[in-house]
């Protein structure tokens, strides 16, 4: 999703300047006279679509460096960049020292613009990744850190913040890459046990001769080649979470010892005199029926129901598409931080056909691809030729890699003018009324509604469905139901 610049400046001809840059590098943008007035946008509802400020220094009334200031009270993470019309080195000092992501002396080339404004998208992008890293490694990651709202997914974080409760042994089931880990991790950042040690085991990738000594330890001497103590992972694990993945890949004399491990919160590291006490919390994981492997005699009955106490089921991803486009935006947006890239987002059409794909490998294939096109990219928006595996889908589709245009253009820029419709200067309206003066049903209004709404913001379908207030795929099924066509450049 393209974030949304606010632009704060008391002189007109500056605020008009600074639309037409951003404007034609493709972000929407909001304006404020003052400090008064861009505090009190930003703490509305549209202010929450505000990802930057442009913030003039001097300004009657309110200036600008305390405008920053008082921003900061209640959008710390929002990034600001100050415009003076004099370089003082103690004033950008200042500025910066109070949270300012970067500054220029006006008037600045266009260039130098969309410089500091990428890299201010950019850094911030970068920290959030960096904090989300950073409460991975301390076992504090959450809930809110999972990208998407599907009903499929919602269910999954329901029953994950009642399992975080307490210390009921889970076992996550799902085919690979649907983010089994994550969910495992956001369990443990929700619980009480957030912080202390999350340790994971991938059951299937132990060399068969290690998997003991890998989870249970072993002393020095104990065996050929134990040069030293080793602890393992059920220690290491000591008062946080442990996470068997692919639990259903342990050799069975190891299930055995996991079974009595898990009864008696104890381990026997090999060689040692005496068990080990351990107060771990069990998840586990696995992308195999484990009801069939233990009918087929692979998988033991009695660990089977110990582990499978609180089982939850991720969904794959092509039963939560409605998430779709919000991991696709997470993407970009990592992935432009990471390779310095300047990608916007992706093109309409290409986000139909990217949503009506199956994902065998589920989120992990759709970051990998996301991940190739942002990497390879021209253009600034993801279009078909930077999915070149699903040629064939767009070949049928019709669709090359023209740039979409849905209703007529209205400005030479060719990109949305937000300003202006903010400021009413569209002649156009949607009739309520018929002839004979009576009231038009709803479903007349909402297509010429729609179909307004596509003209004014050019074509811009995420701009279009936020300022409809529906979602893409919702805004994409009412164009099917009115039958409006979408047109493309020729």
């Amino acid at each position: 999703m393209v974030k949304t610049i606010l632009i704060v400046d008391d002189d007109p001809t500056q605020r008009r300047i600074m639309r037409g840059v951003c404007e034609k590098a493709g972000y929407p943008v909001l304006q404020a006279d003052s400090g008064e007035s861009a505090l009190s946008l930003l703490q509305s509802q549209q202010g929450q679509d505000v990802g930057l400020m442009m913030l003039d220094l001097r300004m009657p009334g309110l200036g600008g460096m305390e405008t920053l200031i008082r921003s900061k009270a209640f959008r710390e993470d929002l990034p600001a960049i100050v415009l003076t019309a004099q370089g003082g080195i103690d004033t950008v000092v200042e500025a910066m020292q109070n949270g300012a992501a970067d500054f220029f002396v006006k008037p600045a080339s266009p260039e130098r613009i969309i410089v500091s404004i990428n890299n201010a998208f950019n850094l911030t992008t970068l920290k959030g990744e960096v904090s989300r890293l950073k409460r991975k490694q301390e076992g504090a990651m959450g809930f809110k850190d999972l990208v998407g709202n599907s009903p499929a997914l919602s269910h999954v974080m329901k029953l994950g913040e009642r399992a975080a409760v307490s210390n009921i042994p889970i076992l996550i089931t799902g085919e690979s890459g649907t983010g089994k880990e994550m969910i495992a991790r956001a369990i443990q950042g929700s619980s009480e046990r957030a912080g202390r040690p999350f340790i994971t085991v991938n059951c299937g990738a132990i060399p068969e001769n290690l998997v003991e000594s890998i989870l249970f330890g072993h002393e020095k001497g104990s065996f050929t080649g134990a040069n030293a103590k080793h602890i393992g992972k059920f220690q290491e694990a000591d008062g946080g979470t442990i996470f068997l993945d692919e639990v259903g890949e342990l050799p069975q004399d190891m299930q055995v010892k996991l079974l009595r491990v898990l009864q008696e919160n104890e381990v026997d590291p090999i060689g040692s005199k005496r068990p080990v006490k351990v107060n771990v919390r069990v998840i586990s994981a696995t992308n195999l029926n484990l009801a069939e492997e233990v009918k087929a005699g692979r998988f033991r009955e009695d660990l089977f129901y110990l582990l499978n106490v609180f089982p939850i089921e991720v969904p794959t991803l092509a039963s939560r598409r409605d998430d779709i486009p919000a991991l696709i935006d997470h993407f970009i947006a990592r992935y432009n931080a990471e390779e310095r890239r300047d990608v916007r987002g992706v093109r309409h059409e290409v986000l139909e056909i990217l949503e009506a794909q199956a994902w065998p490998g589920n989120v992990r294939q759709l970051e990998n691809t996301i991940f190739r096109a942002v990497v390879l990219a021209e253009g600034a928006y993801l279009a078909a030729d930077d999915f070149p595996f699903l040629a064939s889908e767009f070949s049928s589709a019709g669709i090359d890699a023209g740039p979409p245009v849905v209703g007529a253009t209205n400005n030479e820029s060719g990109l949305p003018s937000l300003s202006s419709v903010d400021s009413h200067e569209h002649d156009e309206s949607v009739a309520i009324f018929d002839r004979e003066g009576h009231l038009r049903s709803l479903q007349e209004i909402e297509k010429d509604l729609i179909e307004l709404a596509i003209d004014t913001y050019e074509g811009k379908m995420s701009e279009v469905a936020r300022r409809l207030g529906m979602g893409r795929s919702t805004l994409y099924r009412k164009l099917r139901e009115h039958n409006l066509e979408i047109r493309r450049a020729s």
